[in-house]
């Protein structure tokens, strides 16, 4: 299994990862032909430094996603966060500790570009994440707060 950074045909596999569970599917439009937004949203992603977009494949198939951004600010002495999102790993393959590598994979990135912290969100109606998340060290250190326009 690979690591690797997401390219212009691995859209339709993410986007179908996204939509497939019970929060995506509100928020996700995964149909064939995919709708033009996701390969527009796709090109700003890749063409900004901060971003990367990477997916995990196994025999060249895509099995797991996730996005890790870089966060440059004045705050910790003109510090860096690292923030994941979006990470997801194909139902057939959810069990076997993927999601872990990715993350483990993150974790790494974040280091190796100086960032002092590693962050997240996760959706209150998803406990079972905010579970997976604590065996792997992070803590509800803060209150979240969303304001969808």
């Amino acid at each position: 299994m690979n690591i690797r950074p997401a390219n212009a045909s691995d859209v339709s596999a993410i986007v179908a990862m996204l939509a497939n569970d019970k929060l995506g599917q509100l928020r996700e439009d995964y149909r064939d032909p995919l709708p033009e937004v996701y390969h527009q949203a796709f090109a700003k992603i890749d063409a900004d430094p901060n971003q990367h977009l990477v997916v995990l494949e196994d025999n060249e198939q895509v099995i797991g996603t996730l996005q890790l951004t870089f966060i440059p600010y004045l705050t910790y002495q003109g510090g860096i966060r690292a923030q994941i999102e979006a990470v997801r790993i194909h139902a057939d393959y959810r069990g076997q500790g993927l999601g872990e590598k990715l993350f483990r994979w993150a974790i790494q990135q974040a280091q190796s570009e100086g960032a002092h912290v590693v962050q997240l969100t996760t959706d209150k109606k998803r406990p079972e994440a905010a579970r997976f998340y604590e065996k792997l060290g992070f803590t509800a250190s803060h209150q979240g707060m969303k304001l969808h326009l």
